[in-house]
């Protein structure tokens, strides 16, 4: 009878059974939970039934497997023509029947987000790209042919293609499925030595204080805390629109950022890093005060429409966000610049860069440095004279020792 154990390196789920006399194991990705196991039970159920009439076909259920060979060899396997099902070597899986079966077993691992995003992508490029191409039979060209026909597609790129960073995240999922694949089925990596497309460097355009304060003087009353609490916490788009009551701390004057908002359902936040405490900067005390008594007994969302619902960032965005800006003969940027005027008007004061990364939901202090650089000397004086008020309160200092040894 067939079981499903637990490998204790890796701690992976595998199937271990017997056909025709011969011990197999089969392995999976997938974690030792009472969810998978559940599904590999299944799995064994349809083997054993399939077994019981004779029907059971060992390539079906487990495609490329190593298994095979040595069941070929002990007699176990049909042959057709010297080799398994008319192959002289093993058959390992369409491309788009592995790639379903890598998604099956990872997503478990995911977020929801993260789980859309990889189906959209094995929908929209990788499938098509393989549809009718074996895991094993894929070379190196054909992956920088799929690549190619990837920077023609039309896309969000300036130049109005696929951008590299889109690209890329497209090429790390095909990474993936075919490191997968190599290890299970036994054949070298065609992905080898693929370095990913170079990006460009980041341009950011804050807003300055000035226009902060014109922004926030003008926009509708109804977005007024809205925009500022943006504009002095730097949060993300989904963070701020998916802020619940239950994430706002009066007491210790605190913002919580447990989750975000995606396709208007909450969810764990983009990482790790990003599960913060923001300090109620200024004016964001009254702010959220003041929001409370509009939508405090109304959603637990802080932002909300009438009906108590999140805000739909595309809608708002349109609706409010643009217009404002043409409004006020400014130039049209997207939201998210709120969070880049929060990190340089942060930076600008003074605040130590590891706090500021901190706070902004940043790993380290890396990318302050590589995005915000170019603003900071404009607003902070970064020109050597602070060194040189050191020096001279130093020579200050010096010279009154020197003078009360004197007297």
């Amino acid at each position: 009878m067939a079981k499903v154990r637990v490998r204790a390196d890796t701690k992976k789920l595998f199937i271990d059974f017997r056909y025709q006399g011969i011990r197999c194991r089969e392995q999976t990705l997938l974690s030792d939970t009472a969810r998978n196991r559940k599904q590999l039970e299944t799995l064994i159920q349809r083997m054993e039934a399939k077994m019981l009439v004779g029907g059971f076909d060992y390539a079906e259920f487990f495609p490329g497997s190593k298994n095979l060979k040595k069941l070929e060899e002990a007699g176990a396997l049909p042959r057709n023509g010297g080799g398994i099902l008319g192959q002289s070597e093993t058959i390992t899986p369409l491309f788009a029947d592995f790639a379903d079966q890598w998604f099956l077993e990872s997503k478990i691992q995911w977020r929801n987000s993260h789980t859309r995003n990889v189906e959209s992508i094995l929908a929209s490029s990788l499938k098509p790209a393989f549809k009718d191409k074996r895991v094993g039979e894929i070379s190196k060209p054909d992956i920088l042919a799929a690549r190619n026909k990837m920077a023609r597609r039309k896309g969000r790129g300036a130049s109005g293609l696929m951008a590299p960073k889109t690209i890329n995240s497209h090429m790390t999922i095909l990474r993936m499925i075919l490191t997968e694949a190599a290890e299970r089925f036994d054949f070298t990596n065609p992905y080898l030595n693929i370095k990913p497309l170079k990006q460009q460097r980041v341009h950011i355009e804050p807003f300055s204080l000035n226009e902060v304060e014109k922004i926030l003087e003008t926009v509708r009353e109804d977005y007024h805390n809205y925009y500022l609490v943006r504009f002095y916490t730097g949060m993300r788009t989904g963070e701020v629109d998916g802020l619940k009551w239950e994430y706002v701390d009066f007491e210790k004057r605190e913002i919580l950022v447990r989750e975000t908002l995606i396709h208007g359902q909450t969810e764990y936040t983009k990482t790790d890093g990003s599960q913060r405490e923001i300090p109620m900067f200024g004016p964001v005390y009254q702010a959220l005060k003041s929001q409370y008594e509009a939508t405090g007994k109304l959603s637990k969302f802080v932002f909300c429409n009438r009906l108590g619902e999140p805000l739909d960032h595309n809608n708002v965005t349109k609706r409010v966000w643009y217009p404002l800006l043409e409004h006020l003969k400014l130039k049209k940027r997207r939201p998210y610049q709120t969070r880049h005027t929060a990190a340089t008007l942060l930076l600008a004061s003074g605040e130590n860069p590891e706090w500021v990364a901190r706070t902004l939901g940043h790993s380290s202090t890396e990318m302050l440095f590589k995005v915000y650089s170019r603003y900071i000397p404009n607003l902070t004086r970064m020109d050597g004279s602070a060194f040189e008020r050191l020096i001279q309160s130093r020579v200050i200092e010096n010279d009154k020792e020197v003078g009360d040894e004197t007297e």
